[in-house]
């Protein structure tokens, strides 16, 4: 058997950088086309959301990058190499979560006529509870930008020389560059191209690796015999860091939390011009998700293939796992100058759109949120330059939270635990709100409170208590054949010593799954939520809009009318009205448009209709009508 001599790992070249180069300048030239396009409509609705007249195409491509960031380029693999390809389990919380992202949470947004998620929150509680929501997330996507920024930037900066601060500096003055310019739009067309380099990034690496490696049947092989291929494991301790349970269930919430209630998500749904259109993007990103994990995971088994005699990590030519990837396509392609670079700009493509998507998004619910309210009496074009003045403000954040970032770990998991934190209960939160008619606003804020402690409290202990390897379950990596450089020593894994200060939760509590840190978030918000309601009097249903509630009920009382009115609370479903005044809310195509302002206002009268206002006959959907109709992009 052939002998693993660790490679001289070349520097990039002039190619390289050259591909390089190429996706900042293509990146900011799309936010330089669309501010010389939207300059006579520049308004602060077509900055922030595009004008409401996206269409599902860009719209799906552009979630599927945003939320496919460096961390699953990256992570994904090592994750894949080091624990085995149980991490394609996520396609079934992947379809879970676009089905009830799809049917429960987006249609109360789409149909409120809402700009921030949080506007929702006012309308079914009061500002408190909405500051409050808004203020965890500005927290919670700040820290998660950072973790995406840095990882990526540092790995490649080990591997490949690629200068640390450069990559990260460049990557948050492009993103604000092309967000300040461009607005969502911007963001959203920009997203699509960087989604391109992403899979072909990824497709080059899969069909090099598996040229080098003898082919597929010789890599499935490798993987088999490695353990790499045992998916299932139906296990159902929760401390165990990856089973079937953990990732169907937990990964559910988690990317619940990321998907459903997410301001950067539904920001984008709610910018196109039909319910029915946000509906089919979120479908058709599904199918982007799907194409992702596959290279992600795939690559792993390459990986581990390529390396299954010398692991680099253990015989310490690399620092870190989340090295692997660079590691590994500088050594497949270190005689092919250019695709190094085509690579590192697949990495930082997935690392573009997620902190553009983070830089509007924040951007968007400070104006919404905050801003707004302070400035009623402000014109437009005031409007659209503060809120592009938040988005260089928050580009600045975001790319200063990177140096916070190398004291979280693992990519993967860093990136996850801070959704999992902030998402539960977050998604606890608008649970509340839109399945239970009873919940007040001292229930929704208690229970938002007490979900934020709880997640911390588990996710912190976990930090400070690591749980033992026994309930990650590191796969054996081998150095059988690795031939060190001269001054390289190997790193030998010694057993861990218990300390004996460790506290009794630590092999409990803490060691839960950091999966399950946005399910526990959120079942403990949605728990003290009901309890604290009832504690200080219950809303009545009759007081509650039918438009802010989703009769979930209608699925399993679908056989009895009478059944299915009692399980409303009192919410009267079946008597759909309008504001009054409604003359004044008419689109351009004589549909009726409901606001936030006009919902939190007016109230409602007694005429019945066959559908919430905003429906339109035509395009048998909910439509976005008050709003230019000119542009498509």
């Amino acid at each position: 058997m052939s002998t693993f001599v660790a490679p001289t790992i070349k520097n990039f070249v002039a190619w390289d950088y050259v591909v390089f180069a190429a996706l900042f300048l293509i990146s900011s030239s799309i936010g330089i086309f669309f501010a010389i396009k939207e300059r006579k409509n520049a308004t602060s609705n077509q900055f922030l959301v595009g004008g409401k007249q996206m269409t599902c195409g860009p719209v799906a491509l552009s979630l599927t990058a945003s939320f496919m960031s460096a961390v699953t380029v990256l992570g994904t693999p090592a994750e894949v190499y080091r624990h085995g390809a149980s991490f394609i389990l996520f396609f079934i919380a992947y379809t879970l979560v676009i089905i009830f992202t799809s049917e429960l949470f987006l249609p109360v947004f789409y149909r409120s006529g809402i700009t921030s998620t949080y506007e929702y929150l006012e309308l079914r509680f009061n500002k408190s509870v909405r500051f409050a929501a808004t203020l965890i997330y500005i927290v919670q996507t700040i820290l998660y930008t950072g973790v995406v920024v840095y990882a990526p930037a540092l790995a490649l900066n080990q591997v490949t020389g690629f200068d640390l601060w450069g990559s990260v500096f460049a990557t948050g003055i492009v993103c604000t560059f092309y967000c300040t310019l461009g607005g969502l739009k911007a963001v959203v067309w920009t997203d699509a191209f960087q989604l391109v380099v992403m899979v072909v990034g990824f497709l080059t690496v899969l069909i090099q690796g598996t040229i080098q490696n003898e082919g597929f049947n010789n890599i499935w092989k490798s993987a088999k015999n490695g353990s790499r291929l045992a998916v299932f494991d139906f296990d159902v301790d929760p401390l165990r860091r990856h089973t079937f349970w953990t990732i169907a269930i937990g990964g559910t919430f988690t990317w619940l939390g990321i998907y459903g209630v997410n301001q950067s998500t539904i920001q984008r749904c709610i910018s196109c011009k039909s319910e029915k259109q946000a509906k089919l993007a979120l479908y058709l990103n599904l199918l982007g998700l799907w194409i992702i994990l596959v290279c992600a995971v795939f690559s792993g088994l390459v990986m581990y293939a390529h390396f299954k005699n010398c692991d680099p990590w253990t015989a310490g030519f690399i620092s870190a796992p989340d090295q692997l990837m660079p590691y590994f396509v500088m050594d497949i392609f270190s005689s092919v100058p250019g695709l190094p670079g085509l690579f590192v700009a697949c990495a930082f493509s997935g690392t573009l759109s997620t902190v553009a998507a983070s830089i509007n998004a924040l951007a968007t619910v400070t104006f919404e949120d905050f801003v707004k309210g302070c400035l009623s009496n402000c014109s437009e074009k005031m409007s659209t330059w503060v809120s592009k003045g938040l988005c260089v403000v928050f580009g600045v954040l975001c790319t200063s939270m990177a140096a916070a970032a190398s004291l979280l770990g693992a990519v993967v998991q860093a990136s996850l635990s801070i959704h999992g934190m902030c998402g539960g209960p977050m998604l606890g939160l608008f649970t509340l709100g839109i399945v239970f008619p009873c919940a007040n606003w001292k229930g929704a804020m208690g229970g938002l409170l007490t979900g934020i402690i709880t997640a911390f409290w588990v996710a912190i202990g976990a930090f400070v208590y690591p749980a033992q390897p026994s309930k990650s379950r590191p796969l054996h990596l081998s150095t059988a054949n690795c031939t060190l450089a001269n001054n390289t020593e190997m790193i030998t894994t010694l057993a861990p010593t218990l300390d004996p200060m460790r506290p009794q939760l630590a092999d409990s509590w803490y060691s839960l799954s950091y999966l399950y840190y946005s399910a526990v978030g959120c079942l403990v918000c949605v728990t003290a939520g009901l309890l604290i309601s009832f504690l200080t009097g219950p809303g009545k249903g009759e007081d509650v809009q039918p438009l802010l509630i989703r009769p979930i009920c209608n699925l399993f009382c679908f056989w009895s009318k009478k059944y299915k009115k009692l399980c409303w609370c009192g919410v009267q479903h079946d008597s759909t009205t309008v504001p009054k005044n409604s003359e004044k809310n008419l689109g351009k195509d004589g549909t009726e448009k409901i606001g936030a302002d006009e919902l939190s206002k007016n109230g409602f009268n007694k005429e019945t209709q066959n559908h919430f206002p905003g429906y339109n006959h035509y395009e048998k959907s909910y439509t976005n009508t008050s709003v230019e109709a000119e542009s498509y992009f």
